[in-house]
């Protein structure tokens, strides 16, 4: 199958691969280094916190990384700006982090539910000259479910989406608790504006089950004369173009009662830091990298860095 136009292979080859930092050192900032650090597209250059005994900031420096407590300010004073900068911080600090890092001409890209830059979901939008420089990339279940709801929209009369995703407690750190409200309201803006549909409800339910729940997001959709076995094909299309870029995505499950459908799509993590239940975490930072790595291919990167500096 195809991918989304503006879209070449999950692993491009670069031969001047771009320059990227981290800001964020949690869960999530940390399997993103491990991330950064499999793909020949991207050269982390720095990976910035404010705890300077964070485990992340210990993993990052156990790759060679150069790694700072001094959180955004490293990365405003640095010689040169970062040709892509990853914000995994939380949705109130990236919308103070943004007015510093714009005038420097660097590609940031948002893993918090801040609303601030253009939603993209890889499969379904692309990244392209017009996407701009502030990527915001929903929520993990923004993530899981866009690419489905897209699909179902584009062929058949959808008329209601609720998304609900369940997160195992202990991967769910303090900013995702922080951002729950930003959470709930930045994924179901994307449902509407990937779908078209309006009536929309997204629910985040962060379970303390044990053995941890295994990431899920349930898509549930009204449409008229259902059939499950044609709604799961054009969802099965969906995932597999995401598995280019998320391997541990899977469509598990597809019931219809009456006009009301429910697509349930789990993650497992591929992931050296993190457990095969964390997928939330492994799905959003897989979009990241090929973000960045979409990036590094573009025609017009050499042409902005030059700008930038």
């Amino acid at each position: 199958m195809s991918p989304a136009a503006g879209l070449t292979s999950a692993r491009p080859k670069v031969a001047d691969p771009v320059t990227v930092a981290v800001i964020g050192t949690g869960a999530i900032g940390r399997d993103l280094v491990s991330k950064i650090d499999r793909s020949p597209a991207l050269d982390c250059r720095l990976v910035a916190g404010r705890n300077p005994a964070s485990a992340g900031l210990r993993y990052a420096e156990s790759l060679g990384y150069a790694t700072t407590a001094d959180g955004i300010e490293a990365l405003l004073t640095a010689p040169r700006p970062f040709d892509v900068v990853f914000d995994a911080t939380s949705a109130a600090s990236h919308r103070d982090h943004w007015p510093l890092l714009e005038p420097l001409g660097t590609l940031v890209i948002d893993l918090t539910p801040s609303k601030v830059g253009q939603m993209v979901a890889p499969t379904v939008t692309g990244v392209s000259p017009a996407t701009g420089r502030n990527v915001n990339l929903i929520s993990c279940g923004g993530q899981a479910s866009v690419p489905v709801v897209h699909a179902l929209a584009a062929h058949f009369p959808v008329s209601y989406f609720e998304v609900v995703s369940t997160v195992a407690s202990d991967v769910a750190g303090r900013a995702t608790r922080l951002n729950l409200d930003e959470y709930v309201a930045t994924t179901a803006n994307a449902v509407t504006t990937f779908s078209g549909v309006t009536d929309v409800k997204a629910i985040l339910n962060i379970s303390p089950a044990v053995p941890p729940a295994t990431f899920r997001t349930a898509v549930h959709a009204r449409m008229a004369d259902a059939d499950p076995v044609a709604v799961r094909a054009v969802a099965e299309r969906a995932a597999e173009q995401v598995r280019s870029f998320a391997p541990g995505y899977e469509v598990v499950a597809c019931t219809a009662t009456g006009d009301l459908v429910t697509i349930t799509l789990e993650v497992m993590a591929h992931s050296d830091v993190l457990p095969p239940y964390a997928g939330n975490l492994d799905i959003i930072n897989s979009a990241a990298v090929m973000v960045a790595e979409q990036y590094a291919t573009r025609p017009d990167r050499a042409l902005r860095a030059g700008v930038a500096s």
